[in-house]
């Protein structure tokens, strides 16, 4: 099914956290998938200002809003930023610290 939306005026569900995940602060997920079948996943996510850490899939992303540092262990420590594309490497191990409320558009490899 073919459609367009606005990212920045989609709905999101809220998406509970870990409490394990979570360093500090209060974060608070949401998330819209878009699209899921047996390969990728794809959707928009957001995340509040805190700290929380993750275990990544295989994923590129685009930043919309909000700013945040990752980093990634054994690997770079990356700045992200509105216009911003990433890519994370499935089994990377992550420390999210949320400066401003990020939202991002995602692709997942399953």
């Amino acid at each position: 099914m073919s459609f367009a939306l606005s990212v920045a005026a989609a709905e999101l569900e809220p998406d509970p956290l870990d409490p394990v995940a979570v360093v500090a602060g209060d974060p608070e997920v949401s998330t819209l998938v878009l699209h899921s079948d047996d390969r990728v996943e794809r959707g928009i996510w957001q995340i509040t200002p805190g700290t929380v850490t993750d275990t990544e899939a295989d994923e590129i992303f685009t930043v919309v809003s909000g700013r945040a540092t990752i980093e990634i262990e054994d690997g770079p420590t990356l700045e992200v930023g509105p216009g911003d594309v990433g890519v994370l490497t499935a089994g990377a191990r992550t420390t999210w610290t949320v400066h401003e409320t990020l939202r991002k558009v995602y692709q997942v490899t399953l």
